[in-house]
């Protein structure tokens, strides 16, 4: 008689407790993993914990998988199922059909392969559907599937998987750390309950993988409110200021010690503005992956940061960004006032909607009035800016005696999103993200010359509703009543005489005849 008794699969970890390892029938697991030959390890080790009668199928992605599949003769099933498919994402989203043209399903473990950063420029809506819809073909087919997904930037799949429990039954990362490992994980669900947030350092030898010894016993970390990790350069040479403080070098190290923090103040620095977008990602990572208990605070040591860019450090994540002309001493008060807070602001799961806020505009200087209507008003309808911030627009009437395409010559935005267009015998400048009371600084950074000499008037508008109305009246305005800036009419001059040396253009001297009477004859 067949035995009933369903089969329960487990990750290739020893010593693993069961809350965080078993895999039973019905449920997505995820496992990322930043190497992959570490991916590779996983699968084989995972393979060879199965019992020798369970059901078991590999499939790789972009590799042959008898290549890849090494398993130990004395472990494991007696068979074991290798199927193939194209380094590509596009196989993903057939393979629930591929699998039952040739197995049936249940009670089975399949292990999905995928190749190294396969995934990472991955559509987040098709993933998230794909997931959902795996998940539907295990539940249906009563079968298991774990997915392991090396790659160098596994954060990212991370971030946006975090909401998606309804379809995955578990979400992890096994993070390298030069001598070892950290197994960081997100949630895992079965029928021994449920576990979130847990990080395990785990070993590697040649017995294979297993948690490091020290801390088999310990399922949660102890509570670290009271840490503080701290970029060095915030305290301007200071010493700790108790045994609470760590001083790290630098803000990547900053990030790498916070990944395993739960309720730890975070402080990160700032001193240009190119380091930016990769602090914004550093927060926006701890923020989704390590909950709303962590404090994270940025210090500007030198001015670096526009509005926009604290505003994107803020929506990522922040609790508080302490300006540069802060002393050490208001900056320490600063960092005391987020203690105990919890933070409860919404973080999009995919950063590019928070970068893209910042910069919703990837224009500069003139534009066509058809185009520059269409920029601005998809400004002020971007639910994702602040109200009354996004920006201010001019118009600006030339001086008598002056043409509204001789004005335009001497505006020269220098900023992306700054952008102008002509018509109606005037110019109209729309500046992003400035405030009214800093026009007249930014007017002197664009126009060379003082605007009260070019231009005899102009009309302000900086709130939401004002410039919305006023783009309503300009896109009614009709083609003919356009203006277009003046043609070239020099083009570039010819240079005679010149030769390339094969480094550059050198010209060839000339010789000319200082003295020459007229009619002088050569002998």
């Amino acid at each position: 008689m067949r035995d009933t008794v369903e089969p329960i699969f487990s990750i290739g970890i020893q010593s693993l407790w069961d809350e965080v390892s078993q895999m039973p029938a019905g449920g997505v697991w995820w496992l990322n993993t930043d190497r992959y030959q570490d991916a590779v390890s996983l699968l084989n080790h995972t393979l060879s914990a199965q019992r020798k009668e369970d059901a078991v199928a590999a499939v790789v992605m972009g590799e042959n998988p008898k290549n890849i599949v090494k398993l130990n003769p004395d472990r494991g099933p007696e068979k074991i199922r290798l199927f193939s498919m194209p380094k590509d994402e596009s196989g993903l989203y057939s393979l629930g059909r591929d699998l039952l043209c040739t197995v049936e399903p249940a009670h089975s473990l399949f292990i999905l392969l995928c190749s190294d950063n396969a995934l990472q420029n991955s559509d987040p809506k098709k993933l998230r559907r794909w997931v959902a819809q795996m998940q539907t073909w295990v539940k249906y087919h009563h079968c298991t599937l774990l997915i392991i997904n090396p790659g160098n930037n596994t954060d990212k799949q991370l971030s946006l998987l975090l909401s998606e429990y309804r379809s995955l039954s578990g979400l992890a990362s096994l993070r390298f750390q030069g001598d070892n490992y950290l197994l960081d994980i997100a949630f895992w669900c079965n029928d021994k309950g449920v576990s979130a947030r847990q990080q395990l350092p785990v070993i590697q030898d040649n017995n294979g993988w297993r948690v490091s010894q020290e801390v088999e016993a310990i399922v949660q970390p102890r509570s670290d409110e009271k840490d503080v990790l701290c970029n060095i350069a915030v305290l301007e040479g200071a010493p700790p200021l108790s045994e609470y403080w760590t001083l790290l070098d630098t803000n990547d190290a900053v990030f790498n010690a916070a990944r395993t923090a739960q309720a730890a103040t975070i402080i990160f620095t700032v001193a240009q503005n190119a380091q930016i977008e990769q602090l914004a990602t550093y927060i926006h990572t701890l923020r989704r992956q390590r909950g709303s208990a962590l404090k994270i605070v940025v210090r500007e040591s030198t001015a670096s940061l526009r509005a926009t860019d604290e505003r994107l450090l803020l929506g990522c994540g922040a609790n508080i960004v302490v300006p540069w002309n802060a002393p050490l001493s208001r900056c320490l008060t600063l960092i005391e006032s987020v203690q105990r807070q919890v933070f409860n602001r919404h973080v999009p799961e995919d950063i590019a909607t928070l970068l893209s806020m910042t910069q919703p505009l990837k224009l500069r200087g003139f534009q066509k009035w058809d185009v520059f209507c269409e920029a601005v008003h998809n400004m002020m309808t971007n639910p994702l800016l602040p109200a009354d911030g996004r920006g201010v627009m001019v118009a600006l009437r030339p001086a008598p005696g002056l043409r509204v395409e001789q004005a335009v010559t001497l505006c020269r935005p220098n900023r992306t999103g700054d952008i102008m267009t002509i018509g109606e015998n005037r110019l109209v400048l729309f500046l992003s993200f400035c405030r009214i009371n800093d026009l007249d600084t930014a007017l002197n950074h664009i126009f060379p010359l003082p605007t009260g000499d070019v231009f005899s008037n102009r009309m302000v508008w900086f709130e939401d509703k004002q410039i919305t109305s006023e783009i309503l009246q300009m896109q009614a305005v009709k083609p003919e009543r356009w203006t277009t800036p003046l043609p070239i009419t020099t083009g570039p001059e010819t240079v005679m005489n010149v030769e390339h040396d094969g480094r550059s253009w050198r010209r060839i001297p000339e010789p000319i005849r200082l003295a020459e009477t007229h009619g002088e004859h050569a002998s």
